[in-house]
């Protein structure tokens, strides 16, 4: 099983998360938008990440 998890820095608290048997990048995409939909931000984001390539997709860098 493979987790992604999106935490806010400031709080520390996770706002996004998900799972999944493969290691795909919408198992990142899933977690993005579970975290924009909780916090539903009103400007750009930074997101800071591993440099895995399911962060570096064309998918995940839509969200």
């Amino acid at each position: 099983m493979y987790l992604a998890v999106v935490i806010d820095l400031y709080s520390r608290k996770v706002v996004g998360w998900s799972m999944s048997s493969r290691m795909k990048a919408s198992l990142v995409c899933d977690a993005l938008t579970m975290a924009i939909w909780q916090r539903q931000p009103k400007a750009r984001l930074i997101v800071h990440s591993d440099q895995g390539l399911q962060y570096a997709s064309k998918a995940s860098s839509g969200v």
